[in-house]
């Protein structure tokens, strides 16, 4: 579904992604980890159009698309979940869903909300509060669900358990994890080991720009030097 060609990045003369290539099957949740600094976030930021590559292709369902605006690549069918979270913080849950879905270039419909809500009741409980006035974790569900009413083939998520609870923590997973089965595909940015390979199917480890290590989590669990090499602090 979503193919990544030798793709090289830049922040002004800083070589951040140095020929990156990946596959990421349809149906599948893929990971990518790695030390803060290695490039993990600015392949999400590529594939979504927010960075501009220097060169490379992004094929996403057999058309290239690196370098489209990220309002083109959102309506191809790719959400974007930020670290950042950057949830509107004047605007009421609804409103920021409804912002999901208009982006995208969907109509904004009650059964859309229903069904996101399926997986979030907590923020149904919340669908009149400001943005501002929501948890760290409420904040980080409705990042996802904005993700999720645009109906997306495939979510791009950067470190969606960062600062949260376990018990919250657990609770992202299992919504991934549902999201997935329910037929999206998920490239999954996680600093957590063992969540990032309870969830995936496929690993990939990044270092300095480059994909040091691919395979499945049993792989990587049975190769301990890949780990101190390139994961641990």
């Amino acid at each position: 579904m979503l193919a990544i060609e030798n793709l090289h990045t830049y922040y002004g003369e800083a070589h951040i992604l140095q020929g990156v290539s990946l596959r990421i099957a349809e149906g599948e949740i893929a990971t990518i980890i790695g030390r803060n600094g290695a490039g993990k976030t600015t392949l999400l930021r590529s594939i979504m159009g927010i960075v501009r590559p220097a060169r490379g292709k992004i094929v996403f369902k057999g058309a290239d698309i690196a370098g489209l605006p990220p309002e083109r690549v959102s309506r191809r069918g790719i959400a974007w979940v930020p670290e950042e979270r950057r949830v509107f913080t004047n605007l009421t849950v609804t409103e920021n869903l409804r912002l999901g879905m208009l982006g995208a270039g969907r109509p904004a419909a009650q059964a859309d909300l229903d069904e996101v809500f399926s997986y979030f009741p907590r923020l149904k409980e919340r669908a009149r509060h400001a943005g501002r006035h929501l948890s760290g974790g409420e904040q980080q569900m409705l990042v996802i669900a904005r993700a999720l009413v645009a109906r997306p083939s495939v979510m791009l998520v950067d470190e969606p358990t960062e600062g949260l609870s376990p018990i919250v923590v657990q609770a992202m997973s299992d919504v991934l994890r549902r999201i997935n089965a329910e037929g999206t595909t998920v490239l999954l940015v996680e600093q957590t080991l063992e969540v990032a390979l309870a969830l995936a199917r496929t690993v990939y480890v990044m270092d300095q720009g480059r994909l040091q290590f691919s395979g499945t989590p049993e792989e990587l669990r049975r190769d301990p030097s890949i780990q101190e090499r390139f994961l641990t602090v």
